[in-house]
């Protein structure tokens, strides 16, 4: 059994034919498990700063104490830009 075997297939993809901004996200996060950091980024830019948004989201419900707002709203915003830059590279730089 393998784990490409249990991922999501992208409805955008499937029925337009046209990748969305998060295509690659779950190989690119299955790449960094394997170790290979290099091959991660260059599928999907943004997957560290998304695994340290959602390493930091989980933190915030164990940790009551302190507030994440602001740290998770920073990175939310770096990753919308992350993933807006990469997605219109990929598509209008690439394959022109």
């Amino acid at each position: 059994m393998n784990i490409e075997d249990f991922m999501l297939t992208c409805p955008s993809k499937r029925f337009l034919g046209v990748e969305c901004p998060g295509c690659g996200a779950q190989r690119a996060v299955v790449l960094v498990f394997e170790g290979r950091f290099s091959e991660a980024f260059h599928l999907y830019p943004a997957v560290y700063t998304l695994l340290l948004f959602f390493l930091i989201l989980g933190l915030s419900f164990i940790d009551k104490k302190r507030k994440y707002g602001s740290v998770l709203m920073a990175l939310l915003m770096i990753n919308l830009v992350i993933i807006m830059v990469s997605y219109i590279y990929k598509h209008y730089f690439l394959h022109t």
